[in-house]
């Protein structure tokens, strides 16, 4: 029921405003307090973490291979600040992120080197290109 009142606002209010959402995503918190979901990345389901505080998409060495990536032909030479402290990462053009019917192309993003980081990180470099996202109780909605 929470679902479908949830779509219905947002359907009253694209009517309201006149901008019609083509394609909405709905991921659900997990137990961990994080949204997580799979993502297509150049053709390949990977597990990401979406991330309001990543500048980019952030690949985990391992990930990137899945995606298509070389790591050990990229130049791993940019700085970058996570968790575990500043490492030297690789800049990659991701040709398509997918999440349900949302689809961005051309994505910027960060491989970072084997063993630095486990899993991936869905960041403003995708998010940004979305025409908004929010958070509430519990859901996150993304809408292109």
């Amino acid at each position: 029921m929470f679902r479908t009142t949830l779509l219905l606002l947002a359907t009253l209010c694209s009517a309201m405003t006149g901008v019609a959402h083509a394609n909405t995503a709905e991921l659900r918190m997990s137990p961990n307090g994080h949204f997580v979901t799979m993502a297509d990345i150049n053709g390949s389901e990977i597990e990401v973490m979406v991330d309001t505080g990543a500048t980019t998409v952030a690949l985990s060495y391992e990930d990137a291979q899945t995606a298509g990536f070389e790591p050990d032909e990229l130049s791993f030479k940019f700085p970058v600040s996570t968790a575990n402290g500043t490492v030297m990462a690789a800049r990659i053009n991701i040709d398509t992120i997918q999440i349900d019917g949302i689809v961005v192309e051309e994505v910027d993003g960060m491989v970072l080197p084997e063993g630095a980081m486990s899993g991936s990180l869905l960041g403003n470099s995708f998010l940004r290109r979305l025409h908004s996202y929010e958070a509430m109780d519990g859901i996150l909605l993304l809408r292109n």
